[in-house]
């Protein structure tokens, strides 16, 4: 069979987007893509040359004063974050432009694949039909996708590449001073320099007993609470699950903040109350130790009614033969709990569960609002007791500029919630039956 219609659109398509397109005489298709190499060339030649130079260099010049006529005047020098800014746009828009162009060979090839079957090519109204009928739900997504890419993978991108940078205060702030690649110069001294690596350790194992302790209290007391008013013979059943229900309608940052002024100091209401009953008042938000125990009962106030509501809904599915035939062969009301509905709602909610651990990991509310991080630690750097990676990371970058640490732990932090997420949720009985239903 000839196939030099494929050929030529192919090669055509290469040369100029739209070229093959019109060679297949698909004129209105081959022109809009005639139109958006012409603008791309156009934006491209300007651009693209200083962006590959933008992201080598960061800039030559840094701000300085320079004397005309005995006047000293100031020269504006390269701000080498939006150079890496800019020239990251630039790269990307690069990008969706190869694409486009992978996509306007592939088109013209197919369509000449089809002339050389015999087959008359689709006229531009056929086109959009098809697309309509056919590639909906895809053409549809391209927009949504592109604004990912911009407004959630860009900065990612961004973000990662700071921490290969020394960009931090007070030596190295644009346009004053000049930023350059250090390679893996900031996680060294993250991890091994002593002054941050203390820091980085003692917030990190923090960070893991916290995600723990908060995930584990608040799912099993949600739990507890769930079966307790799900019981038969309790009354008022309504009213029982609103009640318990306000302090997930109340506002986390009403809740927190309301917290932390009845736990503060010892003239706060809780030391108050524990004093007039002789018990003396303890430093809930001032020592150490118990500002971690603070933060975390006061999660549990405002996270055991999220599991409660989603343990009801997974008590109501759970088959009532099932308990009654556990019943006929003698078995206990813990038996019955380990052995029918601990299981069944594991199952159903194991996705939750890890999901609730990985935001725990990032809970900026919850220690930011009720603790800000305090006590102070000596031996920490721009760090306090309670402090997680998450409330660390936003200190180290809008309290002391240091962007290229705060980009390294926030890379860290993604590598932890990723990993464990994935990791466990692939483990899970409802992803694998899923698998195997599918």
């Amino acid at each position: 069979m000839q196939r030099h219609h494929t050929r030529t659109a192919t090669i055509l398509s290469t040369l100029f987007m739209g070229l093959g397109q019109i060679y297949n005489r698909q004129f209105i298709k081959g022109f809009i893509f005639l139109i958006v190499e012409a603008l791309s060339l156009t934006y491209f030649i300007q651009k693209l040359g200083r962006a590959f130079w933008g992201i080598i260099t960061l800039g030559t010049t840094s701000q300085h004063f320079e004397k005309v006529k005995g006047i000293a005047k100031l020269v504006k020098g390269d701000h080498s974050i939006f150079i890496l800014i800019q020239s990251l746009i630039t790269i990307i828009f690069f990008l969706l432009f190869l694409l486009a162009w992978y996509m306007n060979i592939r088109d013209a090839r197919k369509t000449g694949a089809a002339r050389d079957a015999g087959h008359t090519p689709a006229t531009f109204k056929q086109s959009i039909r098809y697309i309509l009928d056919y590639k909906f739900a895809q053409t549809f997504l391209i927009l949504p996708s592109v604004g990912i890419l911009l407004f959630t993978v860009m900065p990612i991108i961004f973000m990662i590449m700071l921490a290969f940078t020394n960009y931090s205060a007070p030596n190295h702030m644009p346009p004053a001073k000049l930023v350059d690649w250090v390679g893996f110069e900031t996680f060294h001294n993250l991890i091994s320099l002593k002054s941050w690596s203390q820091t980085f350790y003692g917030v990190l194992t923090w960070t893991i007993i916290w995600a723990i302790l908060s995930t584990v209290t608040t799912y099993f007391f949600g739990m507890l609470v769930a079966m307790l008013v799900s019981q038969q013979g309790i009354r008022f059943k309504g009213i029982w699950r609103a009640i318990l229900i306000v302090p997930y309608a109340i506002p986390q940052m009403i809740s927190l903040l309301l917290m932390r002024n009845l736990f503060n100091g010892q003239f706060g209401p809780i030391n108050q109350y524990l004093k007039f009953f002789g018990l003396g008042g303890l430093p809930w938000l001032t020592d150490p130790f118990w500002a971690k125990v603070t933060v975390i009962v006061v999660n549990m106030w405002v996270g055991i009614p999220v599991s409660m509501l989603l343990i009801m809904g997974v008590l109501t599915t759970i088959p009532r033969d099932m308990y009654e035939a556990a019943e006929v062969d003698g078995a206990t009301n813990y038996q019955k709990f380990r052995i029918i509905t601990l299981p069944m709602v594991l199952f159903s909610t194991a996705p939750t569960l890890i999901a609730q651990f990985a935001g725990n990991i990032n809970n900026f509310n919850a220690i930011f609002l009720l603790t800000g991080g305090s006590p102070v630690n000596g031996d920490y750097q721009y760090a306090g007791s309670t402090d997680l990676l998450v409330t660390w990371l936003y200190k180290l970058t809008l309290d002391q500029n240091k962007y290229n640490m705060a980009s390294a732990v926030g890379i860290i932090i993604f590598l932890i919630v990723a990993s464990f997420s994935l990791y466990n949720y692939r483990r899970t009985k409802s992803f694998q039956e899923e698998d195997m239903i599918q």
